[in-house]
């Protein structure tokens, strides 16, 4: 089997939108190489270093590679991805220079290139990403493993704004929150809350293709087995019931609609983690948070990249 693989060539701003084109467009799995990598690039062995003067890699921009099968109308897929790169300027993101092409790849080649650009990642203290191909085991005690299927979702724990709200994740959980992910990807997330102590967590995404993605990275992680994932447009679907933390890794441009809802879900005084706020956003979203009732605790950053911790104002504290 051969398939056709759909090149994006854009800026690290835009990295996660262009992705999620390509996912909606009808990719099966999606390839990043991001310069803005390089510096959040963390080995799964801390005693390994890395001479980046002399290690191949990308210096400047990003490019987005979506594989599809042979039998899509690949005209209309370029057609579709184009425009709506085109359109991401709308929304205040650089996805210079927008180019889209395309070229066939055949499966085995595909199968190289995966493992090729996935390997463990030692992301925080005490959470590695293992894809699901790779034989790992834990290099100290206290390391908890996640794996996953790069190929099945966009947001393993190699992106800046996912390590951020891992990162997120370890300072905040103590033990028995219930958790809510909203727009939960490859559910990375939940299966970290659940990893650091997490008693509940229920995901969220888009539609029933992302849920169906999400399940099968849970499925790969016992931990994770009683996690629940839904079809929601942000809080739209979400069961009435209260949280102790909320989680959302999405564009600044959705974060500032659903901010105002999460009150609605998170119990007073809980947590709200929140990244894929880029640099130039960041000042917006922490507005939106203090006008809304919010309460910032924490500003991280990572590269370009801003994650916020915050939590729900009490009556004493507005």
């Amino acid at each position: 089997m051969s398939w056709q693989e759909v090149i994006v060539e854009t800026q690290s701003e835009a990295v996660e939108a262009v992705s999620n084109i390509l996912m909606e467009a009808g990719a099966e799995g999606i390839q990043i190489d991001d310069a803005a990598d390089v510096d959040s690039y963390e080995p799964a062995d801390a005693t390994v270093w890395v001479d980046w003067d002399v290690v191949e890699h990308r210096e400047a921009g990003a490019l987005v590679a979506g594989y599809f099968p042979e039998n899509v109308n690949l005209p209309e897929v370029i057609n579709d991805v184009q425009m709506r790169v085109n359109q991401l300027a709308d929304f205040g993101l650089d996805a210079t220079p927008g180019t889209v092409t395309t070229t066939a790849v055949k499966d085995a080649d595909w199968a190289t290139e995966w493992q090729k650009y996935y390997h463990p990642v030692r992301v925080t203290r005490h959470l590695t990403v293992v894809p699901k191909w790779e034989e790992y085991l834990p290099a100290q005690k206290d390391e908890q493993v996640i794996v996953l299927d790069p190929g099945m979702a966009f947001g393993t724990g190699t992106h800046p704004t996912t390590r951020l709200m891992m990162q997120a994740l370890e300072i905040v959980i103590r033990g028995d929150e219930r958790l809510l992910d909203v727009g939960t990807g490859s559910g990375v997330l939940g299966i970290a809350a659940k990893l650091l102590g997490a008693s509940s967590v229920l995901g969220t995404d888009i539609d029933e293709v992302a849920v169906r993605s999400a399940q099968g990275n849970l499925d790969l992680n016992p931990i994770a087995s009683d996690i629940k994932v839904m079809a929601s447009d942000l809080l739209q679907d979400v069961p009435a019931q209260e949280f102790d933390i909320v989680v959302a890794n999405m564009l600044a441009e959705v974060l500032v609609p659903l901010i105002p809802q999460v009150e609605s879900v998170l119990r007073p005084g809980g947590k709200f983690l929140l990244s894929g706020i880029y640099q130039d956003k960041a000042d917006v979203i922490v507005a939106k948070l203090e006008t809304s009732g919010y309460v910032v605790d924490e500003k991280m950053k990572l590269g370009e990249w801003y994650g916020l911790i915050a939590h729900r104002a009490s009556e004493d504290e507005k």
